[in-house]
């Protein structure tokens, strides 16, 4: 009897501990992305991108246009530096809050080798910042340039690249793949969930 008294207190204290752990969750505040658009770009491709990122993840602010750091352009190749960019973005990024850098300029980072190498987008897994650039992207197509931003908004979360070809997280491989993608795929949002990223669907 004694033996069943323990048992009983201890499934109790269990599901106690179980319930407070999902109320934790609920409680959990979601991070919100904050797009930090250069002076260059456009308005229109701003408000089409948020609108794009939204429609995956609603918590997004827009923050006013700025001018790029002094110590982000590489003069020799006329380009800007993704890693100096994140860098600023990083320290200026609060917790619970992860920062997009959208510009229409070239932008680069040292990979392998190559000192100077031209780039979409730059993200750190994980990281409080990231930056997508237009640059390399069919002009008149935004909903690429979305693509990018969300691909490395999903590397600032964790995400490495997804072998699914319809996923926002599928490795570019020096190509543009974008109009493949489609959405994260079921795996990739299981993990953004336990992020704090909301999805009305998986």
């Amino acid at each position: 009897m004694k033996n069943s008294s323990s048992f009983f207190l201890l499934f109790c204290l269990f599901l106690f501990s179980c319930s407070k752990k999902q109320e934790n969750r609920k409680r959990q505040k979601a991070v919100t992305i904050l797009i930090q658009p250069f002076k260059d770009l456009k308005p229109e491709s701003i408000n089409f991108v948020t609108a794009e990122i939204k429609k995956v993840y609603p918590s997004v602010k827009i923050l006013e246009p700025i001018d790029f750091p002094e110590n982000t352009y590489y003069k020799p190749r006329n380009r800007y530096r993704a890693d100096s960019i994140i860098k600023y973005l990083s320290e200026k990024t609060q917790d619970g809050f992860v920062t997009i850098g959208l510009t229409s300029k070239d932008i680069s980072a040292t990979k392998g080798k190559v000192a100077d190498f031209g780039l979409m987008g730059l993200g750190y897994r994980p990281g409080k910042a990231c930056v997508a650039s237009k640059f390399r992207l069919d002009k008149k197509s935004d909903e690429q340039f979305f693509k990018i931003a969300i691909h490395e908004l999903g590397h600032t979360q964790g995400l490495k690249h997804c072998p699914e070809k319809t996923c926002f997280m599928r490795d570019a491989e020096g190509k543009n793949p974008t109009d493949e993608e489609k959405d994260f795929c079921r795996k990739c949002k299981l993990i953004l969930m336990t992020k704090n990223w909301k999805f009305s669907s998986i």
